[in-house]
């Protein structure tokens, strides 16, 4: 555990250090934010045995609730936040109440077909922008002192929400709800004759996903000042299970993996290609263009071959045969 709280504390240096590091903030925070998505996806799935192919409807409600919340009712960027999560909770809350009555690929496709209605709405809806999605929101101020237009101040609330979200999951996933939560993946049937009430469980793990995932979502908006039907697509839910599978599923570490390996990937000349160029060194990415999706493939296939319990799942199984005990994530 000392080593756990010493490497946490290594890692909160490093992301509070990165603006020093010459590392383009944008991309940091984007990383942050799809960090957050896989993590809260691997609540549901890693921990509670949920495969979810619609967990995109929580982080496109999130970031047209608060965008709308933001730019046109006149919310604070607090409040706008917090109204964007309890959205995606409410949506969860209504998802999950139908989607937990069956379990496996059932579950799934359940929860894909609600998250296309949700991208459909977002479509036809008027306040969402359609096609061209909602543009031009005001980041605004933090309680009314801090000024967020500073891309370093909001990329430090962007790290203060990210840490919050991820020891949230830590604290969640080592309580004793969380080890309920890892009975009913191992085995549904024994949590049920020990008087476990296993649907309301796993109805609240998939509210409390729901609501992280949307957390990203707001998070993600205020970084790009906007929010677009991408952020709903059956892709994003498919690129979250990605993310999840490639840096292990079921540990807190491994979803952090690989939303930095898939963001690195994707990253593309434009947006900020050029900047990740001269701080990483890494300039063939810039040069991959549409091609980078054969690439990821190309990663996901000899993960799934050569590591199928992810790169910290396997890292730590090695651990586990050197050490001869438990290695913890």
């Amino acid at each position: 555990m000392n080593r756990q709280v010493f490497g946490y504390l290594l890692f909160t240096i490093f992301l509070l250090a990165i603006p020093l590091l010459g590392i383009y903030p944008i991309f940091a925070m984007k990383i942050m934010c799809y960090a957050l998505f896989a993590c809260a996806f691997n609540l549901l799935l890693g921990f509670t045995g949920l495969l979810s192919f619609g967990h995109a409807a929580f982080l496109g409600t999130a970031a047209y609730a608060s965008g709308h919340a933001m730019k046109v009712w006149g919310f604070s960027t607090e409040l706008g936040i917090l109204y964007g999560v309890a959205m995606a909770g409410v949506l969860g809350l209504a998802m999950g109440a139908v989607a937990i009555r069956r379990s496996g690929i059932y579950f799934a496709m359940i929860t894909l077909a609600l998250s296309q209605m949700v991208y459909f709405f977002f479509l036809q809806a008027k306040f969402t922008g359609g096609e061209d999605g909602l543009q031009g929101v005001p980041r605004g101020t933090l309680f009314g002192l801090i000024d967020l237009k500073n891309d370093l101040n909001l990329y430090y609330l962007i790290v203060a929400i990210f840490m919050f979200g991820y020891f949230l999951i830590w604290r969640i996933v080592h309580s004793p709800f969380g080890q309920v939560l890892k009975a009913i993946r191992e085995n549904e049937p024994r949590a049920i004759s020990l008087g476990y009430d296993v649907e309301r469980f796993k109805l609240l793990a998939f509210v409390l996903s729901a609501m992280l995932a949307g957390l990203a979502g707001s998070a993600k908006m205020l970084i790009f000042v906007s929010a677009t039907l991408s952020d709903a697509t059956w892709q994003m839910s498919g690129l979250v299970i990605l993310m999840t599978l490639i840096g292990g599923l079921g540990t807190l570490v491994g979803p952090v993996i690989g939303a930095f390996i898939i963001v690195l990937l994707e990253n593309k000349v434009g947006d900020f290609g050029a900047a990740l160029a001269n701080a990483t060194g890494i300039e063939w990415f810039t040069r991959l263009g549409e091609s980078v999706t054969i690439v990821i493939g190309l990663i996901f296939v000899i993960c799934v071959l050569s590591f199928r319990r992810g790169l910290v799942g396997e890292a730590n199984a090695w651990l586990e045969k050197r050490r001869g005990s438990p290695a913890q994530s």
